[in-house]
């Protein structure tokens, strides 16, 4: 790999690993959100429809458990990253905030946000906090978490923005994600397919392993301090 300098547009995108690093609770698997709970009971529309009240306590719920998690120093890299080459994206599939609460500026997150909540007359409003302050718009309507949940459509704004980064860049680096949920399973090799020297981080093989031109087998915060930087940004930070 050149330095990092030497690519003009980078996109990093992240999954569940990144998050897991600093304590978020993961989501699939054995020990994962959807181990213990069942989604149509909470995490989709017809749930909400049916009892908004028991949906939004679960949400909080999340939004404890990450509130009392901290970005981890992989997170705090990334950031440094973007503050040195203007034409960054992150494209994230987590919900939790993380890489805002580290400082990166330019996320897309591809599932919406914990901390969103989306009127269907008036929109969205952010809403950070164990608790939300509020759980009904002034229209009287109920507000739901700007989740992407199971059963919805995906937001099309984001997934356009995202496709539109990746399609154009010439790094992309994908961390702790194992490729499964679609269409963000796409887009390494969108990546590839555009031109981009494609990088995994991830301590175990994902099912798009193949497609990458290097792998890294390490966690998020330890690949990212060992990251190939020729002319290091982050030299002497950590």
């Amino acid at each position: 790999m050149k330095s990092l300098r030497s690519y003009a547009r980078i996109v990093f995108f992240t999954g569940a690993g990144m998050s897991a690093e600093s304590g978020v609770p993961t989501y699939r698997g054995k020990g994962g959100i959807w181990d213990q709970y069942d989604y149509r009971e909470v995490a989709c529309q017809n749930a909400f429809e049916r009892d908004p009240q028991k949906v939004l306590v679960f949400h909080e719920m999340r939004r404890k458990a990450v509130l009392s998690c901290q970005p981890h120093v992989g997170h705090e890299i990334v950031t440094i990253i973007e503050k040195h080459h203007p034409q960054f994206t992150v494209v994230t599939q987590n919900i939790d905030g993380m890489h805002q609460r580290a400082g990166t500026r330019h996320v897309i997150e591809l599932h919406g946000s914990l901390w969103r909540l989306r009127c269907p007359v008036h929109g969205t409003f952010d809403d950070i906090g164990e608790t939300y302050r509020h759980t009904t718009c002034p229209c009287k309507s109920w507000l739901r978490p700007d989740i992407t949940w199971f059963e919805d459509a995906m937001n099309e704004q984001a997934v356009c923005a995202a496709v539109d980064a990746i399609s154009t860049c010439n790094l992309f680096v994908a961390i702790g994600t194992s490729g499964v949920v679609w269409p963000a399973a796409g887009f390494p090799q969108l990546a590839r397919d555009s031109g981009a020297w494609c990088i995994e981080i991830n301590p175990e093989a994902s099912g798009l392993s193949h497609i990458y031109h290097e792998t890294i087998r390490l966690p998020a915060s330890a690949a990212l301090r060992e990251f190939p930087f020729q002319n290091n940004v982050t030299d002497g930070l950590f």
